[in-house]
């Protein structure tokens, strides 16, 4: 693409960041105007702006009526904290890791807890851990999709039916995204800021009927700090998963995912939020297959994700180079790019292999991204053309 015409059509919309993600197409501050500031989020209008959250989350996601969520905080990092904290100490623990949230948990359940004989499964950026290696009778720790690697797990049909341990899912690129099965999960967790746009700092934690059933069987060895106790005495603290929240949360922060899911609500539901997630995942696709220089970061199709999508460079000049120079030349072409005004955070994570990252939710339009792309082939030419004097 070396001399290439500098491209005339730029995405509407230039953000592309995996987190927090676009807010929805045609989302404005008017409407947060009937949030419920000023007033004490135990209010009974407040309460009930919260248990909407909750009620609506689980509608639109197929939750079974069986299982409990509640909103809490830290964002999806306090969910699962929550969830190892409070559930994890009466069976041996494995862990998978295949990109940087991964190893967070991994290091949380061996370094912090410090719970003995815990198992790391681990694989490099762009690759999943052997799945049929997993022992159920284990409680297992996993990312459904890792956000910093672009990998997710093909579906859940290698989650044990009859499984011993519980399975505990961080799925926060995930969720609204991505079918999920829930009766192969135990915990789920995810973010308002990822697939609807959401603000950052609160998150969701999904129970099912076993994880709700250890929390009040077990009692952990170790202090839990007031935000993530969910019990009292030996039984569930119900109040929290029906918008009694733990601390105090922002209601304008409520207010926007109140309009998210109407937003997800309206164009018909999980069904057509997957496939908004999936159509941007194929105009990527259909870029990278006519574009010699890029490859998906996940070699395998089957689990490559449809949100958080990866790129590798492939170039042999780009391959040759020293991983500090390789990142200096993703920097580059990320700022020459949002210098234009085109694309923002696109750039690979900073624990990732140097690359591109573009995040593929609902929230994004295809348009946007097939904007995008011949600006990527515009800076890649414009660097290989100095390159090349």
């Amino acid at each position: 693409m070396s001399g290439s015409a500098k491209p005339s059509v730029k995405p509407v919309n230039p953000r592309f960041s995996s987190g927090p993600c676009a807010k929805r197409p045609g989302w404005s501050l008017a409407g947060l105007g009937d949030a419920t500031l000023g007033i004490s989020h135990r209010s009974k209008p407040g309460k009930a702006k919260l248990k909407a959250v909750i009620e609506r989350s689980k509608a639109l996601l197929g939750m079974p009526a069986d299982w409990r969520l509640a909103i809490v905080p830290g964002s999806d990092t306090g969910a699962v904290e929550m969830a190892l904290w409070s559930l994890l100490g009466p069976r041996q623990v494995t862990v998978l890791a295949w990109e940087s949230f991964g190893k967070d948990w991994a290091t949380d359940v061996a370094k912090q807890l410090k719970l003995p004989n815990v198992r790391v499964l681990g694989a490099d950026y762009g690759r999943l851990p052997d799945l049929a290696d997993v022992d159920w009778t284990n409680d297992v720790v996993f990312t459904w999709n890792g956000t910093t690697s672009g990998v997710r797990v093909p579906d859940g049909n290698w989650i044990a039916a009859d499984r011993q341990g519980l399975a505990i899912c961080d799925a926060t690129s995930a969720a609204f995204a991505m079918p999920l099965p829930w009766d192969r999960l135990d915990v789920v967790t995810w973010s308002w800021q990822k697939v609807l746009g959401g603000e950052a700092a609160h998150g969701m934690l999904a129970l099912g009927p076993r994880a709700a059933a250890r929390l009040t069987a077990h009692t952990p060895a170790w202090p839990l700090p007031k935000l993530f106790r969910m019990t009292k005495g030996n039984e569930l603290n119900e109040g929290i998963f029906q918008g009694e929240t733990i601390n105090t949360p922002s209601m304008l922060a409520v207010e926007d995912a109140l309009d998210g899911l109407a937003w997800a609500e309206g164009l018909g539901g999980l069904p057509a939020l997957v496939a908004r997630s999936e159509a941007n995942f194929a105009a990527v696709a259909r870029w990278v297959d006519a574009t010699p220089w890029v490859d998906f970061l996940a070699r395998d199709v089957a689990t490559r994700s449809t949100t958080s999508i990866c790129l590798a460079i492939v170039d042999p000049w780009f391959q040759g180079l020293a991983p500090a120079e390789q990142a200096a030349v993703i920097k580059r072409i990320a700022e020459r790019l949002e210098g234009e005004g085109v694309a923002l955070d696109i750039a690979s994570y900073r624990d990732a292999p140097p690359g591109f990252r573009l995040w593929g939710g609902a929230t994004v339009e295809t348009s946007d991204l097939e904007a995008l792309f011949p600006w990527l082939d515009w800076a890649w030419g414009e660097l290989t053309q100095a390159k090349a004097a």
